[in-house]
């Protein structure tokens, strides 16, 4: 757990009071309480974890559940309305910004998508269903994803096109 909440340090440039790092810590908190077999002390656990969970999500405007699998070096550049399905994957190197939406596209449906490695999603993004965005990924602001994107990609509009990118750097 703590070399895990080191390097998200490292990944929001050491800015401890960064709420996307913040959103970070008690996630990772919410991990590392699976690790103590039930008995009181996970059941105590797991009541600060809710406690700080719902603090976290009044507070930044971010709902990141511990359920959902991170890769390295995620970052969370901006605070607000940013909401991550328990169901949804996320590669290593990721970057999320304000107001996106990573969800469920319908709730009889509960699939979320996985996201690749190395992906950058732009302010305002909603990518919703069971669909699978590739790595070195760009999502345009404000594009609704409702469709795969294959890898070395930019997804732009609403409903989302996609095109090939020039550069696969993120």
């Amino acid at each position: 757990m703590f070399e895990n909440i080191k390097n998200d340090l490292h990944a929001h440039g050491g800015h401890w009071g960064a709420q996307g790092f913040w959103a970070l810590l008690v996630y990772r908190f919410g991990r590392w309480r699976h690790e103590f077999s039930p008995g009181l002390v996970r059941k105590l656990f797991s009541l600060i974890y809710r406690v700080l969970y719902k603090f976290v999500q009044i507070i930044t405007g971010i709902e990141l559940p511990c359920e959902v699998p991170l890769g390295r070096n995620f970052v969370i550049d901006h605070f607000g309305g940013i909401i991550i399905s328990g169901y949804a994957r996320f590669g290593d190197n990721c970057r999320i910004r304000t107001g996106v939406v990573i969800g469920l596209r319908s709730v009889a449906h509960p699939c979320a998508p996985v996201i690749g490695n190395n992906v950058d999603i732009g302010a305002g993004a909603k990518i919703l269903g069971a669909i699978h965005i590739g790595n070195n990924v760009l999502i345009g602001a404000n594009a609704v994803v409702l469709s795969d994107v294959p890898d070395n990609s930019t997804a732009v509009g609403v409903p989302a096109v996609i095109l090939p990118r020039t550069t696969v750097n993120v």
